[in-house]
């Protein structure tokens, strides 16, 4: 860590120990040819793995199955000017597998938009990095002239 960028650098058992604790981040991804970022809930498999249960008819199904995609979550506290950010990379894959779907209708997220027809997504975390601001910033009252 820079002694004067406030910032440390997470491990990757670290990463993957706060995104369990938060409920929603936000896929970033391609569409159009420009990059779109939409926030979901979600959950970890047991290796880590990011699971998103969506619509299979959704857009971002279509979207997202077998592409790269960057997901981020956070947690921040504005009061003690404190927080951390993860950032997982990897293939987002479609789970076809019927064994595995089923164990995911067990184990896996709900999704907070249930659909008729849902499709688990699961983006393997092939590159997970994250930070936390440490230390926050005092904010400094300046007095403007009445």
């Amino acid at each position: 860590m820079d002694a004067n960028d406030g910032f440390r650098e997470l491990d990757r058992q670290e990463c993957l120990h706060r995104l369990a604790k938060v409920p929603v981040g936000r896929i970033v991804y391609t569409r159009q040819a420009l990059p779109a970022v939409l926030p979901v809930n979600f959950g970890l498999d047991h290796d880590g793995a990011v699971l998103v249960r969506v619509s299979a008819a959704s857009e971002l199904v279509r979207a997202i199955a077998g592409a790269v995609v960057a997901f981020e979550a956070d947690e921040v506290d504005a009061a003690a000017h404190s927080g951390w950010s993860v950032v997982v990379m990897g293939a987002a894959v479609l789970v076809t597998d019927p064994a595995e779907h089923a164990r995911l209708l067990r184990t896996g997220p709900r999704s907070w938009a249930p659909a008729p027809q849902e499709v688990f997504v699961r983006i393997d975390p092939e590159l997970v990095t994250g930070r936390e601001l440490v230390g926050g910033h005092t904010l400094y009252k300046v007095h403007l002239p009445s």
